[in-house]
């Protein structure tokens, strides 16, 4: 969700140079089914644009007109949306919404944030069964001295009558690409359209134009052993697409140093052991915890035959494994949908009274 918050970040500033005044409408917390987990939001402008979602669409109607009264009153209300009556969603939605407003210099501040890969946290204080209070609001912490708020100024006594959510802006999830080839151009396209920052690694013996990778960040050229890696995180996938066994050995040697969520390799699985033989072989330390962040071949079993379709098995495996989930069809899930989030991300959403 770091992308959304990016674009609303962007949509923002613009909105503030042109003197339009924005509300901030975020899902706090959910009960039963929802077509999103709690910590989306949408930016209201004054003008009736909105970037980003809190649904499907479903919902989007009816938190523009209650932000109406936020931007007249620039006190922060709780608005309860229940799709059992409405859309027969069985999920009962609680959204915040509340004046949003920050200078130019906490805008340059949350973006370095963003642009070095550092998280931070963003905690909303609300009420379930109160339509609307002056305490209600949020505030960003970078540190615990680095505070400061959108519409949060309660004092800690009236904070304790409200619960708290609490959400953790992680790094935008990062697709380094290794290879210049036409299926390499196919994952880049759909990777940047999931939302994640893609760059590009290619030869400076066969150098290409960004314009090449639509959706792509930078490309970068470099051979193997000059290839940087310190901004490879656990926020970042790797996929192998040289087409090159030699380079694509160098390139994993170079990569053992580095904590990557996922390493994707082409071709058939014998091409993957006879990888995995030879870097065993030249690094007998290699830990078992950088070995098993290598899939080969990459993808999940889709019947994928096209370049696009490899590109979508690539997307989907990478996030069943950054989400931990065992692919199956959603009709044999039992539960809510993302009712994995909650057992799982507690260190990134939580709600506390």
């Amino acid at each position: 969700m770091t992308h959304e918050f990016k674009e609303i970040l962007e949509s923002y500033q613009i909105a503030k140079q042109q003197g339009i005044t924005a509300v901030m409408a975020t899902v706090v917390d959910i009960e039963g089914s929802s077509y999103r987990r709690p910590g989306v939001g949408v930016l209201i402008l004054q003008n009736g644009n909105m970037t980003g979602a809190v649904s499907g669409g479903c919902v989007e109607k009816e938190v523009w007109r209650q932000a109406q009264s936020v931007f007249v009153t620039g006190t922060s209300k709780m608005m309860t949306y229940d799709g059992k009556y409405r859309l027969g969603c069985e999920g009962v939605l609680y959204i915040l919404i509340e004046p949003f407003d920050m200078t130019q210099d906490q805008i340059t501040r949350m973006k370095q944030y963003l642009i070095s890969r550092t998280s931070f946290e963003i905690e909303s204080y609300y009420s379930k069964t109160m339509y609307d209070h002056s305490g209600m609001g949020s505030m960003v912490k970078f540190t615990e001295t680095q505070v400061f708020s959108f519409s949060y100024k309660t004092s800690p006594n009236v904070a304790a009558v409200l619960s708290c959510f609490t959400r953790k802006i992680v790094p935008c999830f990062k697709l380094l690409i290794i290879g210049t080839e036409h299926d390499a151009i196919q994952l880049c396209q759909l990777a940047s359209a999931t939302g994640w920052e893609v760059d590009i690694v290619s030869s400076p013996k066969s150098p290409i134009q960004l314009d090449k990778f639509p959706g792509a960040q930078r490309v970068i050229e470099s051979l193997p052993e000059n290839l940087e890696t310190d901004f490879i995180d656990d926020q970042t996938a790797i996929v192998l697409m040289s087409h090159n066994f030699a380079k694509d050995l160098l390139y994993l040697q170079v990569l053992t140093e580095t904590c990557p969520a996922y390493i994707g390799l082409l071709g058939p699985s014998q091409r993957r052991e006879k990888l995995l033989f030879a870097l065993i072989e030249y690094f007998p330390e290699i830990t078992d915890s950088f070995l098993d962040t290598i899939h080969g071949p990459a993808g999940l079993n889709l019947g994928a035959e096209t370049p696009q379709e490899i590109a979508i098995s690539i997307i989907a495996e990478i996030l069943s494994v950054i989400r931990n989930q065992e692919p199956i069809s959603l009709q044999e899930k039992s539960g809510a949908i993302h009712d994995h989030y909650n057992k799982k991300t507690i260190n990134v959403i939580s709600t506390k009274t």
